[in-house]
């Protein structure tokens, strides 16, 4: 009891002491502690935010649509946290997701995919641009594997990005175990509540990118507001930086045969810029993010394109009856494509293309001519 009361005491008069220091006394103080922190828990374990060692810059993973990064305002998804795709089926979320896979393995990073659904399509992956001979693929047998797994991926600092498919598919153990018609009430949920807790610091240390893919059920007797909700509890709607909410609104045909669909994202959840903002572009069966189409909706919007009725114009000279036919203009004339892009990317802030892609080294220059004669 008395030693109860002296350590109260000693508290108190410490307090006391510190009304009574001046800001010189409290700087040292401070510098006396922040010493201690760092002989225990390393040097950077606390940084003021404005020092450069604090990383204020924040890197992006480009998204494969430049009307969804213009939406994000980085201009991409961001590096070391966490984003979630969500949205009904057959929406596009998983082609999002391996559109960014694609881009981080342009810029020579390393990607993952924990294909917890089992149905990964290798066939469309490479047509979108995904190098899937240097992809790491995963098929867990239940949650806590996948977790596990995916744990490791980001702990060892070599991969870039690692897409989880999807959040419903990581059954616990437990459910596997047991018989079919046994109640699992929130296992799930507590699942994935301790594996974000242990992931969310070693993803920012890594700088790595992890999606985690979700889908839809709707609340039982819900009268007013949205009965959606995403799957795997409520711990991913917090530890999210991103959340993309994918929805298909329009199927596009071509003389009649279904070609492809137009989608909407919109940016539920942004910790990085503004968020509510949406995108919308074509995804084609067989082919993903229809690069010339998303380029030529922006390039018409801010009349870098022009649009008179049907037909559009570029410098004056005309490239199309109709959309599909100013896709088609642009993607048979690259050069012309890469021009607008450039345009476009311009006008929103949009770091160029090229830059973050490995360099080509130059072609050694020929010192003689074919005919052997010195140039």
């Amino acid at each position: 009891m008395f030693a109860l009361e002296d350590a109260m005491a000693k508290e108190e008069k410490v307090m006391v002491n510190n009304r009574n220091m001046n800001r010189e006394d409290k700087l040292k103080a401070l510098d006396a502690a922040l010493t201690q922190i760092e002989k225990a828990y390393g040097k950077g374990s606390v940084m003021k935010l404005g020092d450069s060692g604090a990383n204020m810059n924040i890197e992006t993973v480009p998204t494969g649509s430049i009307s969804l990064d213009i939406a994000l305002g980085l201009g991409g998804v961001p590096k070391g946290r966490i984003i979630e795709v969500y949205g009904p089926e057959s929406s596009g979320k998983t082609t999002v997701a391996l559109h960014m896979v694609a881009e981080v393995q342009k810029r020579g990073g390393i990607a993952g995919f924990i294909d917890a659904e089992h149905a990964l399509d290798p066939v469309y992956a490479k047509n979108i641009g995904v190098d899937i001979d240097n992809l790491y693929i995963s098929q867990p047998d239940n949650g806590e594997q996948a977790l596990e797994i995916t744990e490791t991926m980001v702990r060892s600092g070599a991969v870039d990005i690692v897409i989880v498919d999807s959040v419903a598919a990581l059954v616990p153990k437990a459910e596997i175990d047991g018989e079919m018609g046994d109640s699992h009430v929130g296992l799930q949920a507590r699942l994935m509540s301790q594996a974000l807790r242990k992931l969310t610091a070693v993803i920012s240390k890594s700088n790595c990118v992890v999606i985690f893919i979700n889908q839809l059920r709707e609340k039982v007797g819900v009268m007013f507001g949205n009965p959606e909700t995403t799957t795997g509890g409520r711990a991913l709607k917090f530890y999210s930086s991103v959340r993309l909410d994918v929805r298909r609104i329009e199927t596009l045909k071509q003389g009649g045969e279904v070609i492809g669909n137009r989608v909407r994202v919109k940016v539920v959840k942004n910790k990085i810029a503004p968020p509510f903002k949406e995108a919308e572009f074509d995804i084609m069966f067989g082919k993903g993010i229809s690069r010339e189409g998303d380029i030529l909706d922006l390039a018409a919007k801010d009349n870098i394109i022009e649009k008179s009725g049907a037909w559009f114009a570029y410098n004056g000279s005309k490239i199309g009856q109709g959309r599909e036919n100013a896709k088609q203009y642009l993607a048979d004339n690259p050069d012309i494509l890469a021009e607008v892009e450039e345009k476009v990317r311009t006008k929103y802030g949009l770091a160029p293309s090229h830059e973050g892609l490995p360099q080509r080294e130059e072609e050694p220059k020929l010192l003689f001519d074919e005919a052997g004669g010195k140039k």
